[in-house]
């Protein structure tokens, strides 16, 4: 069931901007959003990103040392929001997986997508209780 909620096309800029990594200057790439926070107009009709709720590249290491942590803490308590959080991770065997086997891995979520529907509303439940998360809660390496 659709809610008829629109999307802002300030929020679809700021995924494309995450999902697409272009060749970027070290000044450019601190700049890079790792996590937004999407709400609701006040009229409850689109999703707009909310003031202030993100955190950029260039902040981690600098005044945000734990950045999902600091990330879980910007959702409010009781409340809804939508979230996009850049999450990378490396594993050992990751490190010596053929480039062919990472770019295919990479550029098969829309598949994965397709099959689990739903995933998003399962990280969005346990994100709304921020003592039960952590980035091992979500991600199972």
């Amino acid at each position: 069931m659709a809610s008829g909620v629109q999307v802002a096309d300030e929020v679809c800029r700021i995924f494309y901007d995450m999902k697409v990594r272009k060749c970027s200057t070290p000044e450019e790439i601190k700049k890079r959003k790792k996590a937004v926070i999407f709400c609701l107009s006040a009229d409850k009709q689109c999703i707009i990103v909310e003031e202030g709720k993100e955190i950029l590249v260039g902040d981690v290491g600098v005044t945000i040392t734990g950045p999902f942590k600091h990330f879980v803490g910007m959702l409010p308590e009781k409340d809804c929001r939508c979230a996009l959080y850049d999450a990378s991770f490396e594993t050992k065997e990751s490190k010596l997986a053929p480039l062919k086997s990472k770019m295919i891995c990479a550029t098969s979520k829309d598949a994965m997508k397709k099959k689990f529907q739903g995933i998003l509303s399962v990280y969005g439940d346990r994100l709304n209780n921020g003592k039960k998360c952590s980035p091992s809660n979500h991600w199972k390496l």
